[in-house]
């Protein structure tokens, strides 16, 4: 099996103007990225509100800046937990298959690769691998709707295409 590499940085130089890109599909969820955006920000506000007022009332607590600036900072890695939603995308090129989820990136050559599933009432894609295992895509995701059923016919062509299947 390929190895997992987490939080891989892309250490490539960059493309020269002839060369092919390494990746020929690339695709990240809408929704959901939009969704986690708005619940950041609003996690963010609320713990910032509420880190200013902590001190403004007489509860029989003594409050100090320091749990002021604490509260705000719990606020800001909750909305930076959050945000790891963002992360997950999708890349496809004569390589194979990079799947990058909330944490690490996996690279699965071509070779690994059976293809592509939507189950029924699942809430994400998932590559089909060798052996009977799989890995789910983040990235494509139902509720997405037609960019999702696009993505999933372009990976479709692209496996068709590159592992031999046609």
């Amino acid at each position: 099996m390929p190895v997992v590499r987490i939080f891989r940085r892309n250490a490539g130089s960059p493309a020269a103007p002839g060369d092919t890109p390494e990746w020929e599909f690339e695709v990240r969820p809408r929704r959901a990225v939009r969704s986690a955006w708005v619940v950041a920000v609003l996690i963010a506000a609320a713990f910032t509100a509420g880190g200013i007022w902590l001190r403004s009332g007489s509860t029989g607590v003594n409050f100090r800046v320091a749990d002021q600036i604490a509260m705000i900072g719990i606020g800001l890695l909750g909305a930076a937990a959050v945000l790891l939603l963002t992360r997950p995308r999708v890349r496809v090129g004569s390589r194979g298959v990079s799947v990058r989820n909330v944490l690490g990136d996996n690279d699965f050559p071509w070779e690994y690769v059976r293809g592509v599933s939507f189950p029924d009432r699942k809430s994400w894609a998932r590559l089909e691998l060798v052996g009977d295992d799989y890995v789910p895509m983040l990235a494509i995701r139902s509720n997405d709707k037609e960019h999702a059923a696009r993505a999933m016919a372009r990976l479709r062509e692209l496996g068709a295409k590159y592992s031999g299947n046609d």
